[in-house]
């Protein structure tokens, strides 16, 4: 299992040197939040990269709807040659409460996935070594020029399925990198995963995915930093279930450089 940690939205000064202090921490990733309005990631990510050598970057995440996937294309290879390779880009739906009736964007959910599956093909197209065309329901283009990332076949993609499977979600998924589990009860609300749903999740993966590269399943949590014996407590089950990475959350209201930085020094909850 490898761990990464999101930073959330703090100060801007402090994400870079938070980044640093991350790497040498043994974090094997760090993350940014991608909201509007609020700090842009690329250039918070950029700024990140510079001061690292090894430690992996992304957001967590960019709904595609919401961005035009030539200049998501052209931001995320950038940072990839900035960063010498060091790029992962998680994906989705979005969170509808996180400013996007506020500010005109799309709100209706089939529409929505229809511009992540596009966005998603035009992305993947645009990183490649080759001119590039698209005809889509939403996006129409037609390229001489590309914006070819430094990681090939392409910068690892990280998307959203919904569990039980949705199996349109879950498709989408299991088509590029990675998964990002939002796991459902009976009734439709979300709850906490277990080692059983993780089971199930590795089965339907190994069953239902053609490709033959290393594919994530990602999850998202906390864990105490000042108690090493619960925190791996709480990471075994799902490592040995199937989990590859851990991302460390602290989405809470009011928090502050400081929280996060002692969490940050406190280092990942390793199990190995």
């Amino acid at each position: 299992m490898r761990y990464g940690i999101v930073i959330p939205g703090i100060e801007m000064r402090a994400f870079a040197e938070l980044a640093r202090e991350a790497e040498e921490a043994s974090w094997d990733g760090v993350f940014v939040p991608d909201g509007v309005p609020g700090t842009d990631p690329w250039v918070v990510l950029t700024a990140m990269a510079m001061r690292t050598k090894h430690i992996r970057l992304g957001t967590m995440l960019t709904p595609v709807s919401r961005r035009r996937p030539w200049k998501l294309a052209s931001e995320t290879a950038t940072l990839d040659y900035l960063s010498n390779g060091r790029v992962i880009l998680p994906v989705g739906l979005g969170a509808i409460d996180a400013g996007f009736e506020q500010f005109d964007e799309e709100t209706d959910r089939k529409v929505r996935a229809e511009l992540l599956d596009e966005g998603l093909d035009i992305m993947t197209g645009l990183w490649s070594q080759k001119p590039f065309q698209y005809e889509g329901k939403h996006y129409h283009v037609r390229s001489n020029w590309n914006a070819p990332s430094l990681q090939q076949p392409r910068i690892p993609i990280w998307v959203t399925g919904v569990w039980p499977p949705h199996m349109k979600s879950m498709r989408r998924a299991l088509r590029y990198d990675g998964l990002l589990p939002n796991i459902l009860d009976e009734k439709g609300n979300h709850r906490e995963i277990t080692p059983n749903d993780l089971r199930a999740i590795q089965q339907f993966v190994q069953e239902q995915r053609t490709g033959s590269t290393p594919y994530d399943i990602v999850l998202e949590g906390e864990t105490p930093g000042d108690n090493t014996d619960k925190a791996r407590a709480i990471v075994r089950p799902l490592a040995e279930a199937g989990a590859t990475w851990w991302l460390e959350s602290m989405w809470w209201d009011n928090i502050t450089v400081e929280i996060v930085r002692k969490r940050v020094q406190q280092g990942p909850p390793r199990i190995d």
